[in-house]
């Protein structure tokens, strides 16, 4: 099946906390922590303007170095795109909500360093989130080694 390509948003304010969302998801009929993204428009430029225009949408908040930081297949045996990691760091809250129909959601400003610890514990279910949180520490571990690079 062919689907268009998806966007999850590591969404770091100044202080170290992720901005995190609670939604319902119907398929499981519950209300989920998970980190914003969508799909991508057909007006967006790459994974990143989708990224900023999601966290600007869903939570009102924007941010500074918006960079790609992983992507994977979310399920190659039926599906044919990709679903895009970006972080965005410097996050201040600065604009009104813009939600989708059908959207209601929360926000909520979490730890980074929790995040690992969320997943394990199963606070957070969605695996596509999980693989973002991966696509996240993976990308900490790199940046720590590496002297005079910010984190």
């Amino acid at each position: 099946m062919h689907a268009v390509d998806w966007v999850n948003v590591i969404a770091l304010t100044r202080d170290g906390h992720a901005v995190m969302v609670e939604q319902f998801r119907h398929g499981t009929a519950t209300v989920d922590l998970e980190i914003p993204g969508g799909v991508m428009d057909p007006e967006d430029a790459d994974p990143v303007a989708t990224a900023v225009r999601e966290l600007r949408e869903e939570t009102g908040y924007v941010g500074e170095r918006a960079r790609l930081i992983g992507s994977i297949a979310p399920n190659p045996a039926i599906l044919s795109n990709q679903c895009h990691t970006v972080l965005i760091e410097s996050c201040v809250l600065s604009s009104d909500l813009k939600f989708d129909p059908g959207e209601d959601i929360a926000t909520l400003l979490i730890s980074a360093e929790e995040l690992p610890r969320l997943v394990a514990e199963g606070s957070i279910r969605h695996a596509l989130v999980a693989v973002a949180i991966f696509h996240f520490e993976l990308w900490r571990r790199s940046s720590a080694s590496r002297p005079g690079t910010p984190s």
